[in-house]
């Protein structure tokens, strides 16, 4: 039986970092993965291949739609919905490649199969040519999380669906009705609405993205609305049917008032919940929530000691980079270093057009907390670049203590909000002042000028630039 230091079970994010990092630091590792590829949802079947198609139907809709203005004439403009999966299919495969040369760079070994505990102390690998045991001295966990559906919602993968076979489709959907207005529901329904597709989304909350800035949520559904995307808040979907050549939801507001929709697709964006399915959990001391998520203190250390977890298994934010932090984290705490997590300093992304970033405390929290705080917004209309680019929605928005200065949030919707929103990570990590933010030099014209002003309005002081 082989024996390893440390014990990788999940290749996405948090596992591939964990199992890097790991091995970086001298520590003979292994990974297991059940699938072919490594990279888990985020490379496969979420992050990448989303973004692939954000981008690709940015570029049709914005040759559709803006083109004539730029003085760019086109007589004909035609959507290849092939190619366009056919791209981000290469995509993946790039990434997923990238991936196995980082673990063949840093000798880690890569066993395929489904991983169970036997006990505290040992795993077994299954796969479909044999089963094998390895001991570790330490285990990471990082199996993340599968759709979640609701009562009365029976994801068939057929005509009710979720991101995961959105992204593999064969053809352009005539209409699709969306369940779910988070993150993953708003940027399915950007992609399908761009390339003509019909799309409504039915969300439960009275505002689109709700774990962010409320006012960010608001926002964007007018610019949604404004697309062509259908938007009915305040709504509790019940029931959903598979019929022959499209499937029907049936859903109530929050007056009684009953509705229903046909669609060729429907799917089903309600949030993710934890995949621990056949990790043999029962045979450890390892202990899970009311929720199904694992249990873990400050360190991600399990009720078993030598047993950690990480990324979506943990709750939290699903992000990404919040597994990789993680990942990082428990390697790094292994090894007897000291780190810290602030999880109010991850940032949130959603990858629309305009994009939409969020780190930090929101309105919402502050005022509910009885926090003090002074508000800076500037609109990305007034920014000269974004009317060179004729990207002009959206507004940079920071929340301020008026004592000190501190930075408590920072919230943007507009162009390239996704890569401006690191500045307010740093200014919040670092603990910058308002001041400092404002006084430094941002090259103009450019879209992070938009956040200069925020600063300056914050501060006390007036809007100093277009």
């Amino acid at each position: 039986m082989e024996h390893y230091d440390i014990a990788v079970i999940g290749s996405g994010p948090g596992g591939y970092v964990a199992a890097i990092r790991s091995a970086q630091l001298g520590y003979k590792t292994v990974i297991i993965e059940k699938y072919d590829t490594l990279g888990g949802t985020c490379t496969n079947v979420g992050c990448i291949p989303t973004k692939a198609l954000l981008d690709s139907t940015h570029h049709y809709a914005e040759a559709e739609h803006q083109f004539n203005e730029h003085g760019i004439k086109l007589d004909k403009i035609e959507l290849d919905f092939s190619q366009m999966y056919r791209r981000k299919a290469e995509v993946v495969s790039k990434n997923t490649g990238g991936l196995n040369f980082l673990m063949n760079k840093n000798n880690i070994t890569r066993l395929k199969g489904t991983a169970g505990f036997v006990n505290n102390s040992t795993l077994k690998i299954v796969n479909e040519s044999e089963t094998k045991q390895l001991t570790a001295k330490y285990y990471i966990i990082a199996t993340g999380s599968k759709p979640s559906s609701i009562p009365g919602v029976e994801i068939d993968k057929k005509r009710i669906i979720t991101s995961t076979e959105a992204l593999s489709l064969q053809e352009k959907p005539e209409s699709m009705v969306i369940i779910g207005g988070g993150v993953i529901g708003v940027e399915m329904a950007s992609i399908f609405n761009r390339i003509g597709t019909k799309v409504t989304i039915l969300e439960y909350a009275d505002h689109l993205i709700a774990t962010m800035d409320h006012e960010l949520g608001k926002n964007l559904q007018k610019i949604l609305k404004k697309e062509g995307i259908d938007i009915r808040l305040n709504q509790a979907v019940y029931r959903t049917e598979n019929v022959d050549s499209g499937a029907k939801v049936f859903f109530k507001d929050k007056n009684g008032a009953e509705g229903e929709l046909d669609a060729e697709y429907i799917l089903v964006a309600v949030g993710r919940s934890p995949y621990v399915k056949g990790l043999g959990l029962e045979n450890t001391d390892v202990q899970l929530d009311e929720r199904g998520f694992i249990k873990v203190d400050e360190n991600r250390r399990t009720s078993a000691s030598h047993i950690y977890a990480i990324g979506d298994v943990i709750g939290g934010a699903m992000l990404a980079h919040k597994a990789e932090e993680e990942g990082v984290f428990v390697a790094e705490t292994i090894n007897g270093q000291k780190r810290h997590i602030h999880y109010n300093r991850i940032p949130s992304v959603v990858y629309t057009w305009p994009e939409v970033a969020s780190v930090g405390y929101t309105e919402e929290y502050l005022k509910k907390n009885n926090i003090t705080y002074n508000i800076g917004k500037f609109p990305f209309s007034a920014s000269a670049r974004a009317r060179a680019s004729m990207d002009m929605e959206g507004f940079a928005k920071v929340l301020v203590d008026p004592k000190y200065g501190e930075v408590l949030g920072v919230h943007i919707i507009g162009a390239r909000a996704a890569d401006l929103i690191a500045q307010g990570v740093i200014a919040q990590e670092y603990e910058v002042t308002a001041e400092d933010m404002f006084r430094i030099s941002y090259a103009h014209p450019t879209y992070s000028e938009t956040l200069k002003e925020a600063y300056l309005i914050a501060s006390g002081q007036g809007a100093i630039n277009i």
